[in-house]
């Protein structure tokens, strides 16, 4: 550094301490901004909506069904890979998160292992994807590979067709873990669809859209992986509410116990019941007509049907006679009711 430089910073600096007894001069805010870089373009990036459009982070309602579901599928999918490949298993479960479907497929590499299956019940997709050691490892222990030796992994060049055969047999046993996870909760079949090994072919969701994120660790001895389910919150919407519960079967608003009580009790209930030998219509005219001894007429026989009321609701159809020496009705099918043909 020159004199020159140092007496010219020199300057700089005593104008800014001013002369007024040495105190220091106060910045202002524009000035602050200056030294910091920043820019008006930027304030106004972080106000209002600029700050939902550029946010890079999602934010979405809690589902805690999501936990009790993939811990099922965790214990699930421990069992049934020690069946597959014939070896100790152990799955972990990561971490359950919310990102933004684009963010997600642009930080998988090429060729990656995507597998796209569709919910059928549902009438929507999600994307399993397999990392390549986990893709190595599964290879080798199923083509016979030896203990103790790590999967040896080549880089970027394409997967086999023996890999690609080997993996889709693996995501059938996921899928099929998946779909008993969710049982309990609501009835879904998850069916493997297609293998992609490029991201821009498994797109089943626009860029913006929230998806769920699972990512579970697999271990084998001293190899293994991971597998990462995403599955779009479009997906999970015909369940939503069944997800929002804090425990299986949560109702709010019902209580169990009282419901049992009261419908054992209403079986105790007396009910009165009317025999409706037969009816007619008549007018008010006639009605006010009648006196003692008039004679009303049914259009019905001995062998008629008689209908069983229970307030204006028709219950029972019977045929009248006696027993014990007490009129009887002997009842031989239900009433018609309305909106019964």
């Amino acid at each position: 550094m020159t004199n020159t430089d140092t007496m010219t910073m020199g300057d700089d600096w005593g104008a800014a301490l001013g002369n007024a007894g040495g105190a220091t001069q106060v910045l202002d805010q524009n000035t602050i901004d200056g030294l910091l870089g920043v820019t008006q373009e930027t304030k106004e990036a972080t106000h209002g909506v600029m700050v939902l459009a550029n946010s890079g982070l999602v934010s979405y309602e809690r589902l805690p069904m999501l936990d009790v579901v993939f811990d099922r599928l965790v214990r699930m999918l421990s069992t049934s890979l020690r069946n597959l490949t014939s070896d100790n298993v152990d799955v972990t479960l990561d971490q359950i998160a919310s990102v933004r479907f684009g963010e997600y497929m642009s930080s998988l590499p090429v060729p990656s292992m995507i597998s796209v299956f569709k919910a059928d019940e549902w009438d929507n997709y999600g994307l399993l994807n397999t990392d390549s050691a986990l893709i190595y490892s599964i290879v080798d222990v199923l083509l016979g590979g030896r203990r103790g030796t790590a999967a040896m992994r080549i880089e970027g060049r394409p997967y086999t067709t023996i890999e690609r055969n080997i993996i889709e047999r693996m995501v059938h046993v996921v899928l099929a873990d998946l779909t008993a996870a969710f049982d309990p909760l609501s009835a879904v079949t998850f069916k493997f669809e297609r293998l992609e090994t490029n991201p821009r072919f498994a797109a089943i969701s626009r860029d913006k859209n929230a998806a769920v994120l699972v990512k579970m660790r697999i271990d084998m001895e001293d190899r293994g992986g991971r597998i990462e389910l995403l599955i779009p919150y479009a997906t999970l919407e015909p369940v939503r509410e069944l997800l929002l519960q804090n425990f299986m079967g949560e109702k709010f608003g019902r209580d169990s116990i009282w419901e049992n009580h009261l419908s054992n009790e209403l079986y105790h209930t007396n009910v009165e019941m009317r025999a409706v030998l037969g009816e007619t219509v008549s007018t008010l005219g006639r009605v006010l007509d009648w006196k003692v001894g008039t004679r009303v007429m049914l259009d019905c026989t001995p062998e008629s049907l008689i209908e069983m009321k229970c307030g204006e609701r028709s219950m029972y159809v019977g045929k009248m006679g006696r027993h014990a020496g007490r009129m009887a009705v002997k009842i031989t099918s239900d009433a018609k009711r309305e909106g019964e043909e």
